[in-house]
């Protein structure tokens, strides 16, 4: 099983936009990163255990930096954090997911990458080139490296979950089902659910580029999510509020991480890609302006490339790894996971997180707000 899998995964990779590549060569850690036996100050995302359990260990021990770990449920509670730390200090790295960096940018929240001090060698080709390069950099300075990537779809109830056939993300929006939700990510699914259906006025990606459109569309996937919001038993910001959704209340379906999944699949819990396609983010890691552990954080992230960090670090989130020889070492129970989620169709119909603009982001908010409140 094992084996399938990764030939799959390799298989969308080299299809796709993130590609596949090589073994990479081990990385050389920094002399002076190795004398300093410092320390790193990072923030990131919470209910994850593997991190503190097996990912940071091996780090320490590989490079001798200690990592001082901050965990947020969400990515608006890490950028409000980084946006007092740029005053305050006490955070060098952050890990927002890629369609956040102009926003985090144009707060004059981050600084630039040196690439001399990473191996960006190490990534499977297209995470931290190609398309996702160019999201990465701004005027020339790389403001992102990749960490890991996965999915958004359909957590169900495998006895009482009605999917429909195919499973859709209408299920989310029938009254059969009770549903945990992401207030912003069920409003994208209403939208993409109504464009696949042929009812929105123009196409639910316009709304990405052009914020009249935005204000258009979203107006009319608020007033169907509100419509249909009589089956939601509780809303989501991170992974332990989404588990307890299904655990605490009830939910039958949900729309939520990969790895909200993978932590229920032993409580008669499934995962399904919808046929409008899972939503897919990449995560990564993001400098900031007034880092002081400058040079331990190349060294994190350079250790995040390689073979054991991206391997390591992909299994703590149960998702997919960003370097070049990390599928080989992944859980073999990952793998299987993900094979039997992702045939070649549901990869190849795949939708990622569009760029995000801070105005975006801060009319996007006012709409799951209203959601919310409605």
């Amino acid at each position: 099983m094992k084996k399938h899998t990764d030939l799959s995964r390799r298989g969308f990779l080299k299809t796709s936009a993130v590609g596949v590549g090589a073994l990479a060569a081990p990385a050389i850690i920094s002399s002076k990163a190795l004398a300093s036996s410092g320390e790193l100050n990072f923030t990131g995302w919470a209910g994850y255990p593997v991190l503190a359990e097996k990912a940071f260990p091996a780090f320490e021990a590989a490079t001798g930096i200690k990592v001082n770990f901050t965990e947020q449920p969400d990515q608006d509670t890490m950028f409000a954090q980084a946006k007092v730390a740029l005053e305050s200090g006490g955070i060098d790295v952050i890990e927002p997911t890629i369609d956040r960096v102009g926003a985090w940018n144009t707060n004059g929240l981050l600084g630039a990458w040196d690439e001399s001090k990473l191996a960006v060698s190490n990534y499977l080709p297209g995470l931290a080139d190609g398309a996702a390069g160019e999201r990465s950099r701004k005027d020339g300075a790389l403001l992102y490296v990749p960490s890991n990537w996965g999915t958004e779809a359909l957590v169900y109830n495998k006895e009482s979950a009605k999917l429909g056939d195919p499973a859709s993300l209408g299920a989310l929006f029938d009254p059969a089902n009770q549903v945990v939700l992401r207030p912003h990510s069920a409003l994208a699914a209403m939208g993409r659910w109504l464009d696949a259906t042929g009812k929105l006025p123009r196409p639910w990606m316009d709304g990405y580029s052009d914020m009249e459109a935005m204000v258009q569309l979203w107006d009319i996937a608020l007033a169907e999510a509100v419509k249909a919001k009589g089956n939601v038993v509780q809303f989501w910001s991170g992974e332990n509020e989404a588990n307890a959704g299904f655990v605490a209340n009830g939910a039958t379906v949900g729309l939520c991480w990969d790895s909200t999944g993978f932590n229920l699949r032993n409580d008669g819990y499934g995962y399904a890609a919808p046929s409008e396609g899972a939503f897919a983010w990449h995560q990564g890691f993001v400098l900031m302006k007034n880092a002081v552990n400058v040079e331990q954080a190349h060294e994190f992230a350079k250790w995040v490339s390689t073979p054991e960090g991206a391997s390591l670090w992909a299994t703590a989130f149960s998702s997919n790894p960003v370097g070049k020889g990390a599928p080989e070492l992944m859980d073999p129970e990952v793998s299987a996971y993900y094979s039997g989620t992702f045939n070649d169709d549901a990869l190849s119909k795949l939708w990622w997180w569009p760029d995000q603009s801070a105005e975006f982001l801060a009319k996007r908010g006012e709409y799951a707000d209203k959601y919310k409140a409605s």
